[in-house]
């Protein structure tokens, strides 16, 4: 498995944000209103994620006081990360499409706090993106590995 790139994690943010702001401009008002709930969710999945990742790092250099890790459990772990990654930058991108849209009628009360929404699951959605790059940076092993085996 290759590491994600970040830029295409930025593409595609970047790409569902304008395929969302053209549709929200036509059917904003069927809409029913933004919940706030995504933004505790997001973030407690990228604390997760950030915790397991500290774990994990400490656990496959050994550190003293951890368990060695099993490289099935670290396999799977990192296709959580990539997984994780893809999603939070196709829900940041939505998130950041509404946003946009929100912002052009943001003299309006109930588009102003959809903006205030939209805008805070963004930035959680791309804290869960940078958690879940992190995990899988954890996941990698150590280049020096070999010589540890060795001694």
């Amino acid at each position: 498995m290759k590491p994600t790139h970040p830029g295409r994690l930025a593409a595609l943010l970047l790409v569902v944000a304008l395929v969302v702001w053209a549709a929200v401009r036509h059917f904003y008002s069927d809409l029913p209103i933004m919940p706030w709930t995504a933004i505790p969710t997001v973030l407690l999945l990228a604390l997760g994620e950030g915790y397991s990742g500290w774990v994990t790092k400490a656990r496959i250099a050994r550190k003293p006081d951890t368990k060695p890790v099993e490289p099935l459990a670290v396999a799977r772990l990192a296709a959580l990360a990539k997984a994780s990654a893809y999603a939070g930058a196709v829900f940041a991108g939505m998130f950041a499409g509404f946003a946009a849209y929100t912002l052009q009628i943001f003299d309006r009360e109930t588009p102003r706090s959809e903006f205030f929404v939209a805008a805070g699951s963004f930035v959680a959605c791309v804290v869960l993106v940078c958690a879940a790059l992190y995990l899988e940076h954890c996941c990698r092993i150590p280049k020096d590995s070999d010589e540890r085996k060795s001694d």
